[in-house]
């Protein structure tokens, strides 16, 4: 697929889930709905800040929904929108990519 008109299909999807955290965000959404300590746990390097702020992108991007409940304190949770969920068979291309290329590094460092 080439780009047209200056219109590049890689540099639309990027525009979206580009950055470091937002792969791993919707990855960890995959198996299911997600509160936000469930998620940041999960991300230990990740920033509050960090995280609020990706999953907003996410969310005002309709990757995500978010899901608020009535009650005290406050119950907020993640999941993947039908949206969202179009994405991972793409992710989960890019995990087998990565097995194969943390093997391929394993024995690189094995060989030397």
């Amino acid at each position: 697929m080439d780009c047209i008109d200056n219109s590049c299909p890689v540099e639309a999807t990027l525009s979206v889930i580009g950055g470091k955290w937002k792969v791993i965000i919707l990855w960890r959404l995959v198996n299911g709905t997600k509160r936000f300590n469930e998620l940041q746990h999960s991300m230990p390097q990740i920033t509050r800040k960090m995280l609020t702020q990706q999953l907003r992108e996410l969310e005002n991007d309709g990757l995500i929904i978010r899901t608020v409940y009535p009650q005290v304190p406050p119950k907020v949770e993640y999941s993947l929108s039908d949206y969202g969920k179009s994405f991972n068979s793409v992710m989960e291309s890019m995990a087998h990519w990565g097995f194969t290329h943390m093997e391929r590094s394993r024995q690189d460092q094995q060989s030397m």
